[in-house]
């Protein structure tokens, strides 16, 4: 039976990365810029216009609700129209194959989705500061500025179109701090996924 591993994760925190390897130590597919391309040929658009619209809301709303989500039917906006596509092909993506999928609201699109376990990465900002720097080539002066911004986007979008909060560590069945190694990090995945039984 297939399985999805979610990685949900703070911008610096190396999130992006833990769920690479975790990927490969699986052997299963991983999803993040790839996502873009699924989403791009699943729905019919161009590849530069999903990215351009990835994990982004629209600054001058607010959030509404049907059954503790955005009402698909009041879809209006590039951005809205590039999520419920992202949404369409997480759920596609986990009915079809095993594969770890990073961020876009995949813990909640998947949460009543049988054998998917929900992680959450976080950092101390000391490390979140020196993986900016050091890997995203951002200004030492700004990295903390950049950081707290990236986060503050990546939570409007996870709580416009959800009923849930970004996070939160109960949203999620397990949260890591990066701080402890990505290997390591990897590592206590993968045990607690074979303790809940999707591995």
């Amino acid at each position: 039976m297939s399985f999805v591993i979610t990685i949900g994760r703070e911008y610096g925190s190396g999130g992006r990365y833990i769920a690479q390897e975790l990927a490969k130590k699986l052997k299963i597919k991983f999803y993040d810029e790839e996502l873009i391309k699924k989403v791009a040929n699943e729905a019919g658009y161009a590849a530069d216009f999903v990215k351009e619209n990835d994990e982004k809301k629209e600054p001058f709303w607010n959030g509404f609700f049907s059954n503790g989500m955005v009402d698909p039917i009041n879809i209006n906006t590039p951005t809205q129209s590039v999520a419920f596509a992202t949404f369409d092909t997480i759920k596609k993506l986990a009915d079809e194959e095993s594969c770890v999928i990073v961020g876009r609201c995949s813990s909640f699109i998947l949460k009543d989705h049988a054998n998917v376990l929900n992680v959450f990465i976080t950092a101390p900002m000391q490390d979140k500061v020196f993986r900016a720097i050091t890997y995203y080539g951002i200004d030492a002066a700004s990295a903390e500025a950049t950081i707290n911004k990236k986060n503050k986007e990546r939570a409007k979008y996870f709580n416009f179109y959800t009923d849930d909060e970004w996070g939160k560590a109960s949203s999620y069945d397990l949260s890591l701090s990066s701080s402890i190694g990505i290997d390591e990090c990897v590592d206590v995945i993968v045990d607690y996924a074979k303790k809940k039984k999707i591995l």
